[in-house]
This record gives structure tokens, C-alpha cells and sequence, in this order.
């Protein structure tokens, strides 16, 4: 196995399931301590403690990414317990409802723009002064493909990634004095909890068949992989991206080409 982060302290967002799980359990097989947060509580501490089980290093955090103070203690528990941060995977987001834009409730809107685009700004304003005082390091946003086009049903989501990619792209201007790379993912819809609550939105009724729809507009013809994305992730966040800073990377099987 590799040991890229052998000595290196990330902190991954959304750390609960799906992507975010992945990416923890992959830079702490790859020799990080990881700090998982996540606002749900038990399933969070599941994922430190499965780390720990394997060997690694993990500190599990329950926090609201919404809540400055949260964030802000997060933070703190980071470089109490390590140190500092060298990569901060910055990925809590929510889907929010499927349905035309019009329909759209205003508390919604303001939700998903609090938990998709605040949170993130929240998140990178507060680490990457923690990453300069250290050297350097890497953070890796997760925006969506729906931040790199039009996405019919899912207006409050296509906007909030949308702003991830600006804001991906602004901070990783400004930090790269600093030595500190930003980048983003850009996942089509993955095999996750997220990718399921998609099927739902689009075909209450028969989710398997928004599945197909998609896999057949998809030239690998399948979903993604949360450990397909972490692999991605895991590659930004090492000193082999080195040179790759203020990038938008797509994981979706060809389905933007």
C-alpha cells in the first residue's frame, strides 16, 4: 500500500457515507491521521473507529458546517489533536429536492445554499490560514458536473456547485502564493446514498428507472464509485498534483465529453 500522507493530517467534510467515507478510509490507508466530520454523530464516529480498527489514525467530529463555530471547533480539534492540516477534503453537501424551479421553496434554496456554497467558503476561509502557518497544503472541493452545466430539476444544487467551481477557482489564485492548491471534482451521479435520493427525486415510483436512463446517456454506462471518486481525490490532495492547482475534474464516465 501506499504511504503519500504518511505523516500528513487531513480533515474530510461529509465524512459519514458515501464519498466522503471513501476519501477518508482511502488517505488513512495511505498512512493519514484523519479527522472525519460530519453532522451525524454515530455514523461518524463508525468511520473513525473502522479506521482505527485497521490500523490508522482517525478522530471523529459531529458539527453543523452551516455553523461557523462549528466549523471553527473542527478546526481546532485538528490541530489539537495533530498539529495541523495538510489536506482538507472540503465535501458536506445536501441534493435538496428534485422538481422544477418555480416550485422551489425559498427555505430550500436557502438551505442548499447554505450547506453547498457557505459551508464550503466557511471551510477554506478557516483551514487555509492553518495550512499557510504549516507551508502549504491541498484542499479538494466537491462541486458535481451540475456545477459544469445545465441541470433541469435540480436548479438550487446546479447553483450551488456552480458556485464552487468560482470559488475553487478564485482560492486557488489567491492561496497559491501561500503554497496552498485548490482544486474540485466534478462527480456525475455516483453509487451512493446521493446518487440514490436522485433516482428518487426524478421517478419516485422507480428509481432503477432514472438508473437506466442515465447509464444509458453515460459511456461507461454505469454509475461511478465512491472509492472511483476518492482515488481522484486522494491524487489531488498528494504531492503527485503538485503542479495542479485551480482545476475542475470530472469522475463521470465520459458523460460530459
Amino acid at each position: 500500500m501506499q504511504t503519500r500522507f504518511q505523516g500528513k493530517v487531513a480533515l474530510v467534510t461529509g465524512a459519514a457515507s458515501g464519498i466522503g467515507l471513501a476519501i477518508a478510509q482511502r488517505l488513512a490507508s495511505e498512512g493519514a491521521s484523519v479527522v472525519a466530520v460530519d453532522v451525524q454523530r454515530d455514523r461518524v464516529v463508525e468511520c473513525a473507529e473502522a479506521i482505527m480498527a485497521t490500523g490508522g489514525k482517525a478522530l471523529a467530529v459531529q458539527a453543523d458546517v452551516t455553523r461557523r463555530e462549528d466549523i471553527e471547533r473542527y478546526v481546532k480539534a485538528a490541530t489539537d489533536a495533530y498539529g495541523g492540516i495538510d489536506c482538507f477534503f472540503n465535501n458536506a453537501g445536501i441534493l435538496g429536492e428534485v422538481g422544477p424551479f418555480i416550485d422551489c421553496p425559498d427555505e430550500l434554496f436557502d438551505r442548499v445554499m447554505a450547506v453547498n456554497v457557505k459551508a464550503a467558503w466557511l471551510g477554506m476561509k478557516l483551514v487555509a490560514p492553518v495550512m499557510i502557518r504549516g507551508g502549504g497544503g491541498a484542499i479538494v472541493n466537491t462541486a458535481s458536473v451540475a456545477g459544469l452545466r445545465a441541470s433541469p430539476g435540480l436548479l438550487a444544487y446546479s447553483v450551488s456547485k456552480h458556485a464552487v467551481v468560482g470559488m475553487t477557482r478564485s482560492a486557488a489564485v489567491e492561496l497559491a502564493p501561500h503554497k496552498v492548491r485548490v482544486n474540485a471534482i466534478c462527480p456525475a451521479p455516483i453509487d451512493t446514498p446521493m446518487g440514490q435520493l436522485l433516482g428518487e427525486g426524478f421517478n419516485p415510483d422507480n428509481p432503477m428507472a432514472f438508473r437506466e436512463r442515465m447509464h444509458a446517456r453515460i459511456p461507461l454506462a454505469r454509475y461511478g464509485s465512491a472509492q472511483e471518486v476518492a482515488a481522484l481525490a486522494a491524487f489531488l490532495c498528494s504531492a503527485d498534483a503538485s503542479y495542479i492547482n485551480g482545476g475542475l475534474y470530472t469522475v463521470d464516465g465520459g458523460s460530459t465529453a
